[in-house]
């Protein structure tokens, strides 16, 4: 190209005399470029690149010779854009010279020379250079080019940000040079944005250069192409006001250019333009020429689209339109119509841009952004007073120009948020821009900032909703300590009735509840008024996390009232039986004294023998003498039929005839299988002309038995308390299927299914609490529980007849008796909330992106099939079992749960030797009453089992004094007994005792909403409980989840992003077996957001394990193994992991 030779020999002369000494080069410099502006020649690509380089020695020449190269360049443009634009004045008088004036007009761009060109060139040289091997010399001469483009642009120089004539981010370059430029400012880098957008040749890049005395190519009368961005350095008296370190300005190519009108997608180009530069910018400052109204309605309409879709993204960039060549300013009444003109065309735009979009809630522009018509608009006067060349400059420009700077600066410093430091910048760029060229922006804009920060929510929120949930089990804890020990020597409270003390702690645990639901609620409120960690990129999320704050402290209520209610109604139901069991104590003490009474007065030695044939004697005519009733066990079959009968009623009279045709005694007897009959056998789950699914009836199989596994699991831990039957427990139960139902609606069912699934988990819940219920009768028993201390009663007899010190044996028979036991209660109920503490500390665990992330990388790294299979069949059930075996991995060195016990451990022991020591205080007359006061003060903590302390009192005549001595070195040997048997005990037993499991509650945790993508079933990662809209990071080839080509029975490796903007139909139950167009699948499934993205195939995780796989599969799945693509079988381990990095954005 001629125009380009020119240049090219001026920058090679140039270089060729950079061997001459400083002084030379800058005397001569205007001389070697006016002599480089008349050469012709055209010098080797090689050449130029080594003389190219030598511009990188720094000194003041490089600045004289860029300047003097920028001044002689728009000179030559002149004197060829003078001849070229006469030529084109002429040949524009013939119609018929067409393609001449098509010619002269692609001669006027070229001609268009300027210094951005040749570092454009420096881009497209280092990007080509990437092609070679590392090692490569060339390849590496050429490595210092980003980082001296950085320092250019820290001397003032301009990047060119879009390539004006490819219309393209050249990315790798664009990275390359903010890298390094970040690398050189560090680390004060932080960035503020302000971009201009508007029609060409409406004066953008003059109003830029007006503004912050910058130099935007302007002087040659050409027009800006692609984007420029410029950095600013931030004087060091406002940096504090405006939070960054430099500012970058934006200037665009024109909206609605003549050159790219011609194009069919002029319309697509000039909206992605202006959804990039809106989306990198903090300020937008919309430039609108007055004299014509349909280019300003135009590019309202560009520019109200750009701005919704940063809304729909959580961008919130502020923008100020600027109205140019305005004739009166001060004529306030016109300007006040012209405002309300443009905001009713503001909304007007805005509601085509949202309908376009489906986004059809927004009405108004205030819908979509801050905006004021009153501060939002500047009216400016044209640039020259008359007509150019010879009219003078208009000072009122420069005046109205420094008054919308000021209020730009204002702006900036009262922004929300902290400017984004350049690799944030940079990242935003990368996925925005990606985003833009695959024309899918609201639906699948993939970026690292919105990732990041989305990330940090749910880990706070996480913590946040935990340390409700711990707190909350502390509470419960001590308030079924303060029902246990309710009516005995340990209670505290001053009730004198149970369901007193019942409404009491009701109310107290709602106060509580409404205390710590507030402090979630303020800390959420607090995160995003936060200017750091890119808050306002999630602000949309705000009310979901909200929501969910509100939904935990529901859950959270209704578990504490049924547990307290359970406790409560258990101990009141007990209070009877205990009374009987104290007064066969006391009967037994007094018939042992007056045994020894009567040994006494009979004054003779009497031998062990005798002692042990009278006291059988006594007990044998005591124990007749005593009434034990039996305990009638209660029928839980009936009680459980009736709440079933009461959650069905509801459902209509067929439910009621269903439910008496099976006794639920014989429900649950044999595993559960679902049949489907009428329409849902018939109806199979298929996919378009080609696709088809698995069968109905398996889905339905497979939601029950993750139903039924639940709810066994809520029986086996009702089992482990060793408690009584309550019936809150059949009640959670039943509420429990209904949710679970509820939650699978895209799974259709029917009554028949609903009420058989009911009587099958109730029948099975019945027969394991009856169960529970006569073995806590047996273990209640009064006989037995008297018979159980007949050997003690015994001792205690022969003590007290040789009078014997019982002083030593008696403390430790109260320290292992009732103190031990106590102790160790309490730890277990402890220690489930540290362990589950402890395994949140975890990045694995700390939310459910990086939850599932370790989960697919655990299995990457194990590489087998039957993990794989398991995980994508029976995804809670594996979830089950990676979870636990994470806690038994963490803690299986000892020492981890140990320092938790021993936690608790020494606080008990502090909670008893405190008690020790003050009830030694008081004097007590006798031992009764020191040991009392001793189970009063620990009652707060710890549950006394009245049974033992009450055998314990009887025929108790140790010295109070010397029994406290005993006592304190007993509880410290039982302190040293508890470590030893703490270390002796596997993980897997000390899980088991506990009364909050930790895996069952990270599980929950985790697992969230439990939904999978109804296509490939990758299970849903939205954070929050409440959450409205289901979405995975990582979707699978469909093939993974059953689909096949229908012609061929192949699995597919097709992929949902890309199946929801194809022209492939499905059909399946949910369609009532109807084809329904992929694209509409929201229709179907409205709560699932599938990001649709031609480009976004299977990521090379999944391509590398269908790869690997792929027969496996075929032969689990009774289908053909899938027509790999021949690139999936190159892909290594180490790229899937990568891949599966980069899909969840771990960095």
């Amino acid at each position: 190209m001629e125009e380009l030779s020119d240049g090219d020999s001026f920058v090679d002369l140039y270089c060729e005399e950079a061997e001459d000494p400083p002084s030379t080069q800058c005397s001569d410099c205007k001389a070697d470029c006016h002599h480089a502006s008349h050469t012709a020649s055209f010098p080797p690509v090689k050449k130029t690149v080594y003389n190219i380089n030598t511009i990188s020695s720094p000194g003041i020449e490089r600045c004289y010779f860029l300047k003097w190269m920028r001044m002689n360049l728009d000179n030559l443009s002149r004197e060829k854009l003078s001849g070229l634009r006469e030529q084109y004045k002429k040949k524009c008088s013939n119609s018929e010279n067409k393609e001449e004036i098509k010619e002269i007009d692609r001669q006027l761009s070229n001609s268009s020379l300027g210094t951005e060109h040749f570092f454009r060139e420096m881009g497209q040289i280092y990007e080509a250079s990437l092609s070679l091997p590392e090692t490569n010399p060339s390849r590496q001469q050429l490595q210092h080019l980003p980082r001296l483009c950085a320092g250019l642009m820290l001397d003032g120089f301009p990047l060119e940000l879009v390539d004006g004539d490819a219309s393209n981010i050249p990315l790798r370059w664009v990275r390359e040079v903010l890298s390094q430029l970040n690398e050189l400012v560090s680390p004060k880098n932080k960035i503020l944005v302000v971009t201009v957008l508007g029609v060409q040749s409406t004066g953008k890049s003059t109003l830029l250069n007006t503004m912050f005395g910058v130099q935007f190519a302007v002087s040659s009368g050409r027009c800006t192409r692609g984007a420029f961005m410029l950095l600013l350095k931030i004087n060091e008296d406002i940096r504090k006001e405006l939070n960054c370190d430099f500012m970058v300005i934006i200037d665009t190519e024109g909206l609605k250019s003549p050159e790219l009108a011609q194009l069919d997608d002029s319309h697509e180009h000039d909206n992605e333009l202006a959804t990039l530069v809106v989306g990198l910018s903090d300020i937008t400052i919309i430039n609108i020429a007055m004299e014509n109204s349909t280019e300003m309605k135009d590019i309202l309409q560009i520019v109200v689209h750009a701005f919704l879709r940063m809304k729909e993204v959580g961008k919130k960039p502020k923008c100020q339109f600027v109205h140019q060549n305005v004739s009166d300013v001060s004529a306030h009444e016109k300007n006040l119509r012209d405002r309300k003109l443009l905001l009713q065309q503001l909304n007007e735009m805005t509601q085509a841009a949202a309908k376009m979009e489906k986004k059809e809630d927004y009405k108004s522009f205030t819908d979509v952004m801050e905006y004021n018509p009153d501060t939002g608009n500047w009216y400016i006067p044209g640039l020259w007073n008359g007509n150019p060349p010879m009219a003078p400059v208009n000072a009122g420009y420069s005046e109205a120009v420094f008054e919308l700077k000021k209020n730009i600066i204002q702006l900036l410093g009262n922004c929300e948020s902290s400017g984004n430091n350049v690799m944030e910048f940079t990242e935003w760029m990368t996925s925005l821009w990606n985003a833009v060229k695959h024309e899918n922006f609201i639906f699948s804009f993939r970026n690292s900032l919105v990732a990041d920060a989305y990330m940090r929510l749910c880990t706070e929120f996480n913590q946040w909703e935990w340390e409700f949930q711990k707190h909350m089990y502390t509470w419960v804890t001590q308030a079924e300590t303060k029902i246990s020990n309710f009516g005995t020597v340990a209670a505290k409270s001053d009730k004198s009735d149970i369901k007193e003390l019942l409404t009491c702690l009701k109310t107290e645990a709602s106060i509580v509840l409404t205390e710590w639901e507030t402090k979630t609620l303020k800390n959420l409120t607090d995160y995003f008024k936060q200017t750091e960690g890119h808050v306002y990129l999630v602000e949309g999320y705000r009310e979901e996390f909200s929501n969910s704050a509100k939904s935990i402290r529901r859950e959270i209520e209704r578990s504490v009232i049924n547990q307290l209610t359970a406790a409560a109604e258990i101990k009141e139901g007990m209070r009877e039986l205990d009374l009987i069991k104290a007064n066969h104590t006391k009967e037994i003490e007094k018939a042992v004294c007056a045994l020894i009474d009567e040994c006494r007065r009979k004054n003779v030695q009497m031998t062990e023998e005798e002692l042990d044939k009278e006291f059988d004697k006594m007990w044998k005519e005591t124990v007749n003498k005593l009434s034990f009733s039996e305990q009638k066990a209660t029928n839980v079959f009936t009680s459980v039929f009736w709440y079933l009968w009461q959650n069905l009623s509801h459902k209509g009279s067929h439910a009621c005839e269903l439910l008496s045709q099976n006794s639920l005694k014989d429900c649950g007897l044999m595993p559960f299988k679902y049949t489907a009959e009428g329409l849902y056998n018939r109806a199979k789950h298929k996919v378009s002309k080609w696709l088809k699914y698995q069968d109905h009836t398996m889905l339905v199989q497979k939601m029950a038995d993750s139903i039924i596994d639940a709810c066994t699991q809520v029986v086996r831990d009702k089992i482990d308390r060793k408690s009584n039957y309550h019936d809150t427990y059949i009640q959670e139960i039943l509420l429990m299927i209904d949710e679970r139902i509820q939650n699978n609606l895209d799974v259709d069912t029917d009554i028949e299914f609903e009420v058989s699934l009911k009587q099958h988990i109730c029948g099975l819940a019945a027969r394991n609490f009856q169960e529970m219920h006569e073995d806590f009768l047996k273990l209640n028993d009064p006989y037995r529980c008297l018979s159980q201390n007949k050997e003690k009663f015994r001792a205690d007899f022969k003590d007290v007849f040789h009078e014997r010190d019982q002083c030593q044996k008696k403390a430790e028979e109260f320290t292992n008796r009732c103190l031990k036991p106590a102790v160790e209660d309490f730890i277990n109920r402890s220690l489930g909330p540290d362990i589950i503490g402890e395994m949140q500390t975890l990045q694995q665990f700390s939310t459910r992106i990086f939850f599932q992330h370790q989960i697919l990388l655990d299995l990457i790294s194990k590489d087998n099939f039957e993990d794989y299979y398991y995980y994508i069949s029976s995804y809670e059930g594996y979830v089950k079992k990676w979870s636990l075996e994470q806690i038994f991995s963490h803690f299986s060195d000892s020492s981890k749960m140990c320092k938790f016990e021993d936690q608790h451990l020494q606080s008990s022991i502090k909670s008893i030797t405190d008690a020790i020591d003050e009830a030694k205080m008081k004097n007590s007359d006798d031992l009764k009453t020191f040991v009392e006061a001793i189970c009063k003060k620990i009652g707060e903590k710890l549950v006394i089992s009245q049974d033992v302390l009450g055998a314990f009192m009887i025929l108790n005549n140790a010295n109070e004094e010397q029994f406290a001595l005993w006592l304190t070195s007993s509880v410290k040997d039982m302190a040293q007994v508890l470590r030893a048997q703490f270390k002796k005990s596997l993980i897997e037993m000390k899980l088991n005792h506990l009364r909050v499991k930790p895996q069952d509650e990270l599980f929950n945790k985790l697992i969230g909403c439990g939904k999978q993508c109804p296509f490939c079933t990758a299970p849903c990662e939205a954070g929050g409980a409440a959450h409205t809209e289901h979405w995975a990071s990582l979707h699978r080839p469909d093939g993974l989840g059953k689909y096949r080509w229908t012609d061929t029975g192949k699995l597919t490796t097709d992929i949902c992003s890309s199946l929801v903007i194809s022209d492939i139909r499905f059909r399946c139950g949910a369609t009532n077996n109807q084809y329904h167009p992929y694209k509409q699948y929201k229709a179907i499934f409205p709560d699932w957001k599938i990001a649709p993205d031609v480009s976004l195939e299977a990521s090379d995780y999944w391509k590398y394990v269908m790869a690997k796989f792929n027969e496996d599969f075929a032969r689990r799945y009774d289908a053909k193994p899938a027509d790999i693509p021949q690139t999936w079988n190159t892909i290594t381990l180490t790229q899937a992991k990568q891949s599966l990095k980069e899909s969840f954005n771990i960095k």
